[in-house]
């Protein structure tokens, strides 16, 4: 069955249908608890239209009505979304200011940056919102179709092929370097600047093996144009149910498990009271038929949780990709 076709235009359209909730009373929303007293600022710490921008104006549109005062989406893009990050960490924690947050600040940046601007104790974890898997393709001119063959094709040909990623230490880039540390395998890495790049150089056959996040790779899988060798989660996406995990692929892949995630973070001094009502929000807007569909088209899962959970969730990628990092030996500066 072919997945729906990823708009970021129909996604950002929903968050207009969301907003049109502002109309219904407000008891009919549900039970009041913390409630701000001024103008509500999300921090999207990356540019409009991507994943975390759509779950930071899914979340803006859910609690404006809900909580009876404006919340507007600010993007603050930059240096792999520490720039943002940096300023919700010094922001005070009052619930006025909130952080839409990602593997790459959350998690990656802890390791990879030698001169990162803020602490990850800065921070209170609130709850992740989704997960979405990577995805491992290879061009048809390979005949590589499966992580076997690619396993098997390494292993006689080594270094030979080439695979490419959105970047440096981003997600996708770690995702193949810690495959080929579990394997003890090589390729060459070619880093793009951005997922556009990175996927056009794939299709064109410059590079042979692409890791990319699930879309906007999926519908040139489904297309023919690459050949999907799996996903990088524990579970199978059900927008792409063909495709295999790829700890399926050899014994010593058992525990791999990557994916981009989107959850919610505000400032380390958040009171209890604030946490609560924004993780409780948190759920119930995930509860929501015209949310869950958004979300669908995006090839994600809801993954609510507790703070404590997403907290414990999110110090773990910490130490997973750190021992990734450190194999490497990448270290970079913020810029």
């Amino acid at each position: 069955m072919r997945a729906k076709r990823f708009s970021r235009r129909a996604l950002l359209s929903g968050t207009a249908a969301l907003s049109a909730a502002a109309t219904l009373p407000r008891a009919s929303l549900g039970a009041g608890g913390w409630r701000p007293s001024e103008t509500v600022r999300i921090i999207v710490p990356a540019a409009a239209g991507g994943s975390t921008d759509v779950m930071g104006r899914l979340l803006a549109a859910h609690l404006q009505p809900i909580w009876g005062q404006s919340v507007v989406v600010e993007n603050r893009s930059g240096a792999g979304g520490t720039i943002g990050t940096a300023e919700v960490a010094r922001s005070k924690g009052d619930g006025h200011t909130i952080l839409i947050g990602n593997p790459g600040p959350n998690a990656i940046a802890f390791s990879i940056f030698r001169n990162l601007t803020y602490k990850a104790d800065q921070l209170h974890a609130v709850s992740n919102m989704i997960r979405i898997p990577n995805i491992v393709s290879a061009h048809p001119s390979t005949g590589i179709k499966s992580i076997p063959e690619l396993i098997a094709y390494l292993k006689k040909n080594p270094d030979k092929l080439t695979y490419g990623s959105s970047g440096t230490g981003q997600s996708p880039h770690l995702t193949g370097a810690w495959f080929l540390q579990l394997t003890g395998l090589k390729m060459t890495h070619v880093p793009f600047r951005g997922a556009g790049p990175a996927l056009q150089a794939g299709l064109a056959g410059d590079i042979q093996i692409l890791f990319d996040n699930l879309y906007p790779s999926l519908p040139q899988v489904q297309d023919g144009k690459l050949n999907g060798l799996c996903v990088t989660t524990a579970e199978r996406s059900e927008s792409a149910p063909n495709l295999p995990v790829m700890r399926e692929g050899a014994p010593e892949l058992a525990k791999f498990d990557v994916a981009s995630w989107f959850g919610v973070f505000l400032p380390k001094t958040a009171p209890a009271p604030v946490v609560d009502e924004l993780n409780r929000q948190i759920r119930a807007m995930l509860e929501r038929d015209d949310v869950k569909k958004n979300i669908a088209g995006m090839g994600a899962r809801a993954d609510y949780g507790t703070p404590q959970q997403f907290s414990d969730f999110v110090s773990a990628e910490t130490t997973k990709f750190a021992a990734i990092i450190e194999k490497e030996g990448l270290q970079m500066e913020v810029k």
